[in-house]
Parts: C-alpha cells; sequence; structure tokens
C-alpha cells in the first residue's frame, strides 16, 4: 500500500493537508529565519495554501464518500488553480528583463489600508519589483516555481482522490 494513487480518500485527503502544512512552515522558516520577506504576491499565495490546507483537512475529517469526494477534489482543485495563476503571474514577472519590470510599490498592508481592494488587488497583481527579485532557489527553480509545481501537483491529485473509481 505504499503507492499514494492507491490510497484511500481520507489518506490522500491527510497528505494534502500535511503538505500544505509543511509548504508554510518552510515559507515562515524562510521568512523569519533566512529573513526573505514574503513580496505581496508570495503572501497570497501563502493564502491560498491555507485555503488548500483547510478543504483537504475537511475532506480528511469529514471522510465522505460517493459524490462528497467529487465536491471536495473540485473545490481544493478550483483553489489550487487561482494558486497556479497567481504563481505563474510571479514567475513571469520574475522573467522579464530588468528593463521592463514595474517599479517597486508599496507593500501589502499600507495597500489595503490606503486603497480600495479592488484597486490594492489591482496594484499587487501588476506586481512591483520586489516581487520580481528571486533571491532563493532549489534545484534551480525560484520559490514561485516551486509553489506553481505544489499547487499543480496538489490540485490534479485532490481531483484524483475525489474522483477516481474505489
Amino acid at each position: 500500500a505504499m503507492n499514494p494513487f492507491t490510497w484511500p480518500f481520507r489518506a490522500q485527503f491527510a497528505f494534502g493537508a500535511l503538505a500544505c502544512a509543511a509548504l508554510l512552515g518552510y515559507a515562515i522558516y524562510s521568512q523569519y529565519q533566512l529573513f526573505l520577506d514574503p513580496c505581496p504576491l508570495c503572501i497570497f499565495q501563502r493564502v491560498v495554501f491555507i485555503a488548500m490546507g483547510i478543504v483537504f483537512l475537511l475532506g480528511f475529517l469529514h471522510g465522505p464518500k460517493g459524490w462528497g469526494r467529487k465536491v471536495y477534489g473540485t473545490l481544493v482543485f478550483f483553489i489550487g488553480m487561482v494558486g497556479v495563476g497567481i504563481a505563474g503571474r510571479h514567475v513571469w514577472l520574475q522573467h522579464l528583463p530588468p528593463d521592463q519590470v514595474p517599479a517597486c510599490g508599496p507593500g501589502l498592508e499600507y495597500m489595503l489600508q490606503a486603497f480600495p481592494m479592488q484597486k490594492a488587488l489591482s496594484m499587487v497583481f501588476t506586481g512591483s519589483g520586489e516581487c520580481a527579485k528571486a533571491d532563493w532557489f532549489f534545484l534551480g527553480l525560484s520559490m514561485p516555481a516551486w509553489t506553481l509545481i505544489w499547487f499543480a501537483f496538489l490540485a490534479l491529485g485532490a481531483l484524483w482522490a475525489g474522483f477516481r473509481r474505489r
């Protein structure tokens, strides 16, 4: 039973919840121990992992049968696709030539206080100089490239868990 593709639904969702917790744990470690300040896009990626983790956890605790599994799987999938979109945008910003990088903007906290939500969000997704800076790499990939991979992996895994024949 070492094959995760054949694990029971609850085990697969427990793994998803633990993976989200571990990724968030590493994000906090990298902020406070490696002194890598998260840019606004990083913060949104954390929020998406929190949302995915919560749905994974609820699915694990509930342990539904039949269509209930499809609901949880689909919900995690769509949340994960939001993450893919945000991380994809972030990776794109990191690969812009330096002369095309948007100017550094104010911090997220300031933007949320100073501007209406819609304007603040649009400023975040336009991205700013600090979002284009890649200061952490693992196996040649930046942190948003890894979050993109994890969002896709967890989203597809949740669909698999929810829809496979048992």
